[in-house]
């Protein structure tokens, strides 16, 4: 659904998230498919909080960054759109390293 931000841009069934993204960060290597019903409700309520969380703070940095606070125009200026864009990039890349980084501390412990 998130392509490359999350699954490293493969659509996998659900158990199967590619290396890196934030479905298998938290369940330590444990398939969805081993989980019981109620662990699996579980997880997939602790992701939708974590990628809530994470779009609240995505919206709320690149909004304050890169819109002008004075609404002259309905639409984006090209400086709001290409400040936006490269914000969110950024976000992403940022948010996907220090994962991948975490993901191999929590493989050598």
């Amino acid at each position: 659904m998130f392509g490359g931000v999350f699954g490293g841009g493969s659509q996998k069934p659900a158990g199967q998230m590619a290396p890196g993204g934030m479905g298998g960060g938290m369940g330590g290597g444990m398939g969805q498919a081993q989980m019981d019903p109620n662990a699996q409700l579980a997880a997939a309520e602790q992701e939708m909080e974590m990628v809530t969380d994470m779009f609240a703070r995505l919206g709320d940095l690149c909004y304050r960054k890169c819109l002008i606070q004075r609404y002259s125009d309905e639409e984006l200026t090209k400086a709001e759109s290409v400040c936006t864009d490269r914000c969110v990039a950024k976000y992403f890349q940022v948010n996907r390293e220090v994962s991948e980084k975490l993901a191999k501390l929590s493989q050598t412990n």
